[in-house]
């Protein structure tokens, strides 16, 4: 038997990010760990689906618990020790924030300081965890860098990864804990979450339903691939967050520190029309849309577009999957997985 690296914590390892990240990580010789609470945000068989795909393979070991169990968190890292961890299990979606605020402090806030200090007892060589586009919120110079200030956002999911990275910041700062930030830009692909405009749309398409456009359509994503965000996560777990020997109080850099603390944006860098979008989809599955034109949605911004400058510089990593090689795949997988000939 092979010696295998780690072993690694994924958090949320049911979830869409969560599940492809521990695949790649396996593939490439690591031991896996992966927790998740299959909750019902959307449907769990599609997170026991993605579960069973990864099950038996060498070095993966799944244990369904939640965030808030204290103690089971505590046995978990007593016995494996991790000497790195990604958390990725958070209540996800904007639109959702507005209806369910509190399941956002639950799993969001409360989640990752469970994390937070169990990676300070515990010796974690380094934190990297899931931060979201959505930080930029009111923000309108474009596209966004990690070196701009992140004051205002427009949903409480989007205010909820900003306190994620102030609470990493304490960390890093009085316990020297390496945390490193992911801000995620549109991730999508094969085993997509159904909440997502693909997955919806894609659904839509096929049972000849009308599809809802947002904005009227005026609208641009920097859609990321979610291959290309895992190959730059996979060159970030064992690297952990140094210090910037330059960080100046006077004139702070926000994406760095004087602490062992870094955030990068994980985007495609090139925005997508989603009127173009929707094209892609349409020749992916062969079919027309019908658009229903509606208006912009509470929480929604009008674009985002990623400056990955410093993710190049640091690891040395380009996204390499445009739009329609993506979609495509999607599309493949959603033909097979839901059986559609």
């Amino acid at each position: 038997m092979s010696k295998l690296r780690g072993p690694v914590l994924v958090t949320g390892a049911a979830g869409f990010v969560g599940f492809h990240l521990s695949q790649r990580l396996l593939e490439d010789g690591w031991q896996v760990v992966g927790i998740d609470n299959l909750n019902a945000y959307y449907d769990p068989k599609l997170k026991q689906d993605r579960i069973a795909q990864i099950a038996s393979q060498e070095g993966f070991h799944f244990e369904p618990m939640d965030l808030v169990d204290a103690n089971g968190l505590e046995s978990l890292f007593q016995r494996y020790h991790f000497p790195f961890v990604v958390h990725l299990a958070a209540q996800a979606g904007v639109r959702y924030s507005l209806d369910n605020p509190r399941a956002y402090v639950d799993s969001n806030l409360v989640g990752m300081m469970q994390i937070l200090e169990l990676c300070r007892h515990h010796q974690v060589k380094h934190l990297l965890y899931a931060s979201s586009s959505s930080v930029y919120g009111a923000n309108r110079s474009q596209p966004f860098d990690v070196q701009q200030h992140v004051d205002h956002p427009i949903s409480i999911y989007a205010a909820t990864k900003k306190a994620n990275e102030l609470m990493a910041h304490s960390y890093s700062h009085l316990f020297r804990l390496p945390t490193t930030g992911l801000r995620f830009f549109t991730v999508y692909g094969p085993w997509g979450r159904p909440d997502m405009a693909l997955y919806k749309f894609t659904e839509a398409i096929f049972q000849g339903n009308p599809i809802d456009v947002y904005n009227h359509g005026l609208m641009e994503r920097d859609f990321t691939y979610v291959d290309d965000v895992v190959e730059a996560m996979v060159r970030m777990v064992d690297r952990p967050a140094e210090p910037n020997s330059q960080w100046d109080g006077e004139r702070p850099d926000p994406a760095t520190s004087n602490a062992p603390y870094r955030i990068y944006n994980i985007g495609n860098n090139r925005p997508v029309k989603l009127s173009e979008f929707i094209q892609q989809i349409e020749r992916a599955t062969g079919r027309k849309a019908v658009q229903r034109m509606l208006p912009m949605q509470p929480g929604d911004v009008l674009s985002t577009f990623a400056n990955i400058d410093d993710l190049q510089r640091d690891f040395g990593f380009s996204p390499s999957t445009t739009i329609e090689q993506g979609i495509e795949r999607f599309v493949a997988w959603y033909r097979k997985y839901h059986r559609i000939v």
